[in-house]
């Protein structure tokens, strides 16, 4: 990314110093930007379908993905996925999804365990009783084996429950005894940070424990989050668990994000949204993404500022032309990213009517302010706050993107950036 795009897009808060964990070509935590990470769907003993999804995720824009390791023919599979993968060019990490016989299974398959870039455990299921310690540490010791990092993950539906039967016993015995929620809260926390302890005591470094506390509701996973950070410097993984459809999943998970990030808290983030039946999985790395652009935490790709329309605006002239040059963009960004760097910083004004329309395109790089109805039948481009052009008829839509495209190698071009870069 260039300078000016480094200036532009500064977190809003003061960014929590945390421990910097490589998992795989990635860093997470430390200085690094916020990583996007997503989940395939699929069986992972199906080689051919994960293969395709790991891929689609990656070109979206998922810069980890998780996959589940649930039994033999799964842990089997994952070297056969990766050799795939690398083959087509896609070098996303890849993230074991263990629990309840992560420990054997990475045993079992040795070349699992080397292939996968972390493993996700969570101490909740990891073994129970007397076995709990002896596989949280069986596994901890092949990660320390094989170089890998670990996401301890707690979970509010599969937490603990020795540990929460010990809090809320000695809760119960206070003479000031807590709300049961909060004492369940502090399970949580307590339950990600003893199991960093212990696989610390293992010999399993800082720099390769990552934590997560995910929960459903809004509130609880913004009161998790903030104890954890206030308690410990380990990366965290942000992400609402079961955060539901459509927009249910993606206004739950924005509004507990973005209050986490906007605090400084937080190193990589995934959203956890339900497909549609049939749906396209790539939805939750896109909004992931939209999150931390439209929060100014990291830019992906150019933004397309559009009006919502209004009586002035009764035809669907302008809500076509921003669809269709938003679409051109995500469709040219794979060779823009190549081609011009720093072009994810671009912004684009489609707008409707003479009400907004053309002060908006004036604060985009590069505008169009569309006549709305009973209005002279023209649209002025505006491009760095001046008209450039005017633009009518049936072409106009093709014209506009030319002017986008013609714009974005004038500015992003080789010729066009100072030779100390």
């Amino acid at each position: 990314m260039s300078k000016n795009a480094n200036e532009q897009f500064t977190a809003l808060a003061e960014r929590r110093r945390s421990v910097g964990v490589r998992v795989g070509s990635v860093m997470v935590g430390g200085d690094a930007p916020i990583v996007v990470q997503s989940m395939t769907n699929t069986d992972t003993a199906d080689v051919e379908a994960t293969v395709r999804q790991v891929a689609a995720l990656a070109r979206a824009g998922s810069e980890l993905v998780r996959i589940t390791v649930d039994r033999d023919e799964a842990a089997a599979a994952v070297p056969k996925i990766k050799e795939r993968l690398l083959r087509m060019g896609v070098d996303a990490p890849l993230i074991g999804d263990f629990h309840y016989i992560g420990h054997q299974l990475l045993a079992d398959h040795p070349d699992c365990a080397v292939a996968l870039d972390k493993y996700r455990i969570n101490p909740g299921n990891v073994g129970f009783k007397d076995k709990k310690d002896r596989q949280f540490a069986a596994i901890v010791e092949t990660a320390i084996r094989h170089s890998k990092p670990i996401r301890i993950g707690a979970n509010w539906g599969s937490l603990d429950q020795e540990l929460l039967t010990h809090l809320m016993d000695e809760n119960a015995k206070s003479a000031t005894p807590l709300d049961a929620r909060e004492v369940t809260r502090e399970a949580m926390v307590r339950s990600a940070l003893l199991s960093a302890a212990r696989a610390e005591e293992v010999g399993l470094g800082r720099d390769r424990i990552i934590l997560s506390a995910k929960v459903s509701a809004v509130q609880d996973l913004i009161a998790v989050y903030a104890m954890l950070a206030r308690r410990s410097d380990y990366a965290l993984h942000l992400g609402l668990t079961e955060a539901g459809m459509g927009s249910k999943g993606i206004v739950a998970s924005s509004a507990a994000l973005g209050v986490l990030l906007q605090q400084g808290i937080g190193d990589t983030i995934r959203i956890s949204l339900t497909p549609e039946p049939g749906g396209d999985r790539t939805r939750e790395v896109q909004v992931a993404q939209e999150l931390l652009q439209t929060m100014g935490l990291r830019a992906f790709v150019p933004l397309v500022a559009a009006c919502p329309g209004c009586g002035r605006t009764t035809s669907t002239t302008f809500q076509e032309l921003a669809s269709e040059v938003q679409t051109y963009i995500r469709d040219r960004m794979p060779e823009w990213k190549r081609q011009y760097p720093g072009v994810e910083t671009l912004s684009v004004a489609v707008m409707g009517c003479i009400v907004n329309g053309p002060g908006e395109s004036k604060h985009a790089d590069i505008g169009i302010s569309l006549p709305g109805t009973g209005e002279q039948p023209t649209a002025p481009v505006f491009v760095d706050g001046k008209k450039a052009a005017t633009l009518r008829g049936p072409t106009l839509t093709a014209d506009f993107k030319q002017m986008v495209e013609d714009y974005v190698a004038r500015r992003f071009g080789v010729a066009a950036r100072p030779a100390a870069e």
